[in-house]
């Protein structure tokens, strides 16, 4: 494979997306009479503390072990031996009543903002803090009811004096039902408000990835990029409550409700691990729980399930892709809960005995907290070891904990290792919000030039004022793994960026291009973005297919959408290039009014005139002939609510345009003014008239009003209906 001799890096006119510092007061011993008008002071000492909890249980009996102290335990660091200092004994039977009827913690970056007061961290001392979590996109009516009519029962006959319980629910957006609190009808009012009758909206689409066998005797919309945008909210959702709880150093607990998570292979795998690191880092365990209880798989799915064509149903197929999309959701959930030292639950239409793990996994802990001999602010994971001297005991407590990066001391050979070492690990980094688009463009019959391209949200770079520009550098790596795991080819590069204050980058997109000469395969692609202020980082991977099209009747490009071009490097073979300019890929397909639309799509070894004749000898000299002509149809509709918008007139090619690829490139320039604004389903048609082939792909359009008008005054906008250029020379 080869890289492209150019690189670009531009800003795209769409609008955008472990360790525990404990701060002590540290008050002088003798303490002086001051006068009023004497002022006061404390001194406040900072102290990187390791928290960790462990449940320490009797092999045989599996009670918790207690009367044990700070010299029974040894800490291990990545094997090295760590000196204890704090230990205490939390246990729910010396939990002190409390006088607030709601808790919180007291961060004012916390989710959960005290309604009627704070208690203090010695309050929360001896208590479980309980998150009960109802994912209510991603369950039916009666899955509702049933985890509903779970939470009553545990309200009224479970909880503790001890529990302390929120209630947090996600439909159209993420909400905080009831703040923690021990007040039992405080509670019942919250879950009691979840309509099992009323719809969501979020349910996964009819095609999601792994649903039933494919339909291919009518058309069916690909809803699977629906799909993922709905699990990465689930994700996302989980994510931002462990985030919010990272300021209260108790053991806490999440109750996941839900129907099931559909993860599309690797475009979900980021989210995951975002919304895992962030539980591990906020000590907060998942008890993830299968709200559709104990199911009957059959063949022709549930009644969410449309009709099922074909033979599948007798063969077998399509009861074992039902089990298969049924594992795959439980799989998620699954996850959520192993990797942050909770438990699943699933297959069963009792709930109960997860409330019941939650109480028991919380009862009684030892936490031990240490500083790390390891001073270096790495960033990196950490793996803790906990023994005790006593063979007859089990332990639980989490396996590590991410050490703090300090990347303003870091020197470039640290810096450069910061960036393989992400590159290289399992882990994503989040903390830049990064995005990825892979294209593809056939260059022969087995190869084919992957463009690949990156977005960066302009208000996640801090930009630094320099005269009269705005300043800001961007590292970013990125590497291409075969299926096997083998490296075949790498990218790397330090973009400086110089802005004019006036371009406002900080409310548009910053996109960085590039591109991969690959043959027919499946790879693993990965990226990470670096800005040098602050060192924050962010990364984007994702499996891609390079396809095989040499047994398709109509082969075709990737449909490029874009709203700016830029020049394009000299004597270059991108096939983004045209007449001297190069299209700019727009990646979230979101455009506004006074922009133009432009489309690129090619379509390879197209049919000659004359090969479908009856005549044998006629077709086989006009499949010899490379100059035979050609005729290939296309136009563009804009659907909107299921009905027609607006059409482009239908272009005829009768020759192929781009010879050294045997394609016929298109090239479409729509201007939107005539559009509505609004959400558009795009369908590109093509029609291979001499072989009988077609094609319909389909993609999202969304059209925004236009911006803002200048303060000085501008000429009148051209109006019109927009209308296609024609195709590529």
């Amino acid at each position: 494979m080869k890289l492209p001799r150019h690189l670009c890096l531009f800003a795209a006119c769409c609008t955008g997306a472990g360790l525990m510092s404990a701060f002590a007061p540290a008050l002088a011993q003798d303490q002086l009479k001051q006068s009023p008008e004497q002022s006061s002071f404390t001194l406040k000492v900072t102290s990187d503390l390791v928290l960790t909890n462990v449940v320490v249980r009797d092999k045989k009996t599996g009670d918790i072990v207690h009367g044990l102290t700070s010299k029974d335990f040894t800490v291990l660091e990545n094997g090295k031996p760590q000196s204890i200092a704090s230990f205490d004994f939390e246990s729910v039977d010396q939990a002190a009543p409390l006088n607030e009827a709601t808790i919180s913690g007291s961060s004012g970056k916390s989710l959960f903002n005290a309604k009627t007061g704070v208690a203090k961290p010695e309050e929360l001392r001896n208590h479980r803090l309980i998150v009960l979590f109802f994912d209510l996109t991603s369950m039916q009516p009666e899955d509702i009811e049933r985890s509903v009519e779970a939470a009553r029962d545990y309200i009224n006959k479970q909880m503790a004096p001890a529990d302390l319980v929120s209630v947090v629910s996600l439909d159209t957006n993420l909400s905080l039902d009831q703040d923690f609190t021990q007040n039992k009808q405080l509670l019942l009012n919250a879950v009691n408000n979840y309509d099992p009758g009323a719809g969501q909206g979020f349910q996964p689409g009819a095609t999601s990835t792994t649903n039933q066998v494919e339909d291919t005797t009518a058309f069916t919309a690909d809803e699977s990029e629906y799909n993922d945008l709905n699990t990465d909210r689930e994700l996302f959702a989980i994510s931002s409550i462990a985030k919010s709880l990272a300021y209260i150093n108790e053991k806490k607990s999440m109750l996941y409700f839900s129907g099931g998570i559909q993860r599309d292979g690797i475009e979900n795998q980021a989210s995951l691990r975002s919304a895992i690191n962030s539980a591990v880092r906020s000590n907060l365990s998942i008890y993830s729980v299968d709200t559709r209880g104990l199911q009957a798989i059959s063949p022709l799915g549930d009644a969410s399930t449309g009709s099922l064509r074909g033979t599948s149903s007798y063969n077998g197929a399509g009861l074992q892709n039902n089990m298969d999309s049924n594992y795959n959701t439980q799989e998620v959930m699954a996850t959520l809960s192993s990797d942050t030292g909770g438990k699943a639950f699933f297959d069963s239409n009792d709930f109960s005995p997860a409330f019941e793990r939650v109480q028991r996994d919380t009862s009684a802990y030892y936490v031990i907290g240490f500083r790390s001999t390891d001073t270096r602010k790495d960033g990196r994971y950490r793996r803790l070891t906990i023994k005790v001297n006593r063979p007859d005991v089990k332990l639980e407590y989490r396996p590590g904990y991410y050490a703090p990066a300090d990347f303003l001391h870091s020197n470039r050979e640290d810096r450069e290792r910061q960036l393989e070492d992400e590159l290289a690990s399992d882990l994503p980094a989040t903390d830049v919000a990064v995005y990825l688009q892979a294209l593809y463009f056939r260059t022969d019959e087995t190869h084919y030039f992957v463009p690949v391209s990156l977005v960066v949200p302009g208000s996640q770079i801090p930009f630094v004022k320099g005269g009269d520009k705005d300043k800001a550098t961007l590292d970013i790596i990125g590497e291409v793994k075969e299926a096997s795991g083998r490296s075949i080819g790498q990218a790397r590069q330090t973009v400086k960026l110089s802005i004019d204050q006036a371009q406002q980058v900080r409310q548009k997109n910053v996109q960085y291009s590039t591109g991969f000469t690959l043959p027919i395969g499946k790879y693993h692609l990965k990226f990470v973005v670096r800005e040098n202020e602050t060192g924050r980082m962010g990364s984007f991977e994702a499996d891609i297919q390079v396809p095989d099209q040499r047994r398709i009747p109509l082969k075709m490009s990737s449909v490029v959408l874009a709203s700016q071009m830029i020049p394009a490097p000299k004597n270059s073979d991108n096939p983004l290039d045209r007449d001297g300019q190069q299209l700019v890929p727009n990646l979230p397909h979101v455009f506004r009014q006074d922009q133009h639309l432009y489309f690129l799509y090619e379509v390879y070894a197209p049919s000659h005139v004359g090969t479908a004749s009856s005549d044998p000898k006629a077709a086989k000299e006009a499949e010899k002939n490379p100059k035979a002509p050609v005729k290939v149809l296309t136009s563009i509709e804009f659907l909107k609510d299921g009905a027609k918008s607006f059409e482009t007139p239908l272009v005829e090619a009768s020759s192929v345009n781009v010879p050294n690829r045997d394609a016929v490139a298109f090239q479409f320039d729509v201007p939107l003014n005539g559009l509505k604004p609004g959400l558009y389903t795009c369908q590109v048609n093509v029609i291979d008239d001499a072989g009988g082939s077609f094609s319909f792909p389909r993609t999202a359009v969304l059209i925004r009003e236009p911006a803002p008008a200048p303060t000085t005054p501008a000429a009148p906008a051209q109006g019109g209906t927009p209308t296609p250029s024609s195709p590529g020379n």
